[in-house]
């Protein structure tokens, strides 16, 4: 009897083991649920159509600021430097004294060239009149050919010397006029190299300071070889479209975009044998000297319009590798596909390649979607910010913008 009992109690377990076992695990063996399966069916998405839009074809490129104008002031004559006349950083004019050179020197050197002027205009004078005297007597016997010829001598003798007089006294005023040295340009008068009391040389190589025009300004950029090529590929193939003029813009080093259109000064006429690169040099106004020469700036240069087809921002993630990725709906299954760009407009990407027009792009619902997964399309619209509007209700808004 206790032997029945005790096999009894085991049936017992036996079959509530069976039953445990039952309850937990066939119903998934019943459904045939592969791995990993989803029980709720296709995701639902908010997905747009891609179009063929006319966007601008623009060139961002790294530029230099340089002064329009610079230059480096040194004394055309020597001697002590008796004061300096301006005040650094304040605006000069064209003529605005700046140094001025001990003029003693140079005052009696004017004097002296004067007091010559005036001995050679009085033998001039003298030898003029001997000239006239001889040639009233010429045809009497008291006056030779040779006296004649003599007296004219004299008399031309006499007027170089007065135009050589002049001369010097010119060259002794231009001399005192340089003892005070001024500015050769509209501009911003810069550090004095020199102090009160040195002595200076003419046309010593040190600067005695410097004058730079700040308004306008010139910005040099670099542009490759390959790019121009491209660009008027573009304009022979009809892809790109270009306008009645180029478009300039600025873009300061602390990411804010100058106030001020720019103009091409010259585009450049030679290659770069070592980067390939050739030079351009566009030109910005710059009265708030907000620009400064040596800053390094980006200039967006606007050639004209071409067809391209845009991908939003907020579509689209980065791979671990860099690459950009989007979600392209086909045949109701999410496929990732890698983009290619060549820029972006307004919160998009410029694709080239990986999207075409007529795709259906995922820009909704992204949370967790994975490549290959089973989704239902539901159309919807991005504004101008790039936030998702008319979203389909039961759609993962995760990602949404708000």
């Amino acid at each position: 009897m206790k032997s029945t009992g005790r096999n009894s109690f085991q049936g017992t377990s036996v079959t509530l083991l069976t039953l445990f076992l039952l309850l937990f695990s066939s119903p998934v063996h019943a459904q045939g649920m592969p791995p990993g399966g989803n029980a709720q069916g296709p995701t639902e998405v908010g997905t747009i159509t891609l179009t063929s839009e006319d966007v601008p074809y623009v060139r961002t490129l790294p530029g230099r600021a340089v002064a329009f104008e610079e230059t480096d002031l040194r004394p055309r004559v020597s001697g002590l430097i008796e004061a300096i006349l301006y005040t650094p950083g304040a605006p000069l004019k064209v003529g605005d004294p700046m140094f001025k050179i001990e003029d003693a020197s140079y005052r009696a050197a004017v004097a002296s060239a004067e007091a010559a002027l005036a001995s050679a205009q009085v033998d001039a004078t003298t030898s003029t009149a001997s000239l006239d005297r001889y040639r009233s007597l010429q045809n009497s016997a008291a006056v030779t050919q040779a006296d004649l010829q003599a007296a004219e001598a004299t008399a031309a003798a006499s007027k170089a010397n007065v135009a050589a007089a002049q001369a010097a006294l010119d060259i002794a005023i231009l001399d005192l006029n340089h003892t005070t040295v001024v500015s050769p340009i509209d501009g911003i008068g810069g550090l004095p190299e020199i102090s009160v009391g040195a002595l200076v040389t003419a046309n010593q190589a040190d600067p005695l300071g410097s004058v730079t025009r700040l308004d306008p300004i010139y910005i040099d950029v670099s542009d490759s070889s390959a790019a121009r090529l491209r660009v008027r590929d573009g304009i022979q193939t009809g892809n790109l479209t270009v306008g009645d003029k180029l478009e300039i813009s600025l873009t300061l080093e602390d990411g804010s975009v100058y106030l001020g259109e720019g103009s091409l000064i010259t585009p450049g006429t030679t290659v770069s044998t070592t980067t390939g690169t050739f030079d351009l040099r566009v030109q910005f106004d710059n009265p708030d000297r907000l620009i400064m020469p040596g800053q390094f700036l980006r200039v967006d240069i606007t050639f004209g319009t071409t067809k391209a087809t845009l991908v939003p921002q907020r579509a689209t993630s980065r791979a671990s590798n860099g690459a950009l990725t989007a979600f392209i709906v086909r045949e109701g299954t999410a496929q990732q596909v890698t983009l290619s760009s060549s820029g972006s407009y307004n919160n998009s990407w410029v694709v080239t390649e990986g999207a075409e027009v007529g795709d259906l792009l995922v820009i909704d619902g992204l949370s967790n979607l994975v490549d290959g997964a089973e989704v239902t399309t539901v159309p919807v619209t991005i504004n101008a910010d790039g936030a998702v509007i008319d979203t389909p209700s039961g759609a993962d808004d995760t990602n949404r913008k708000q």
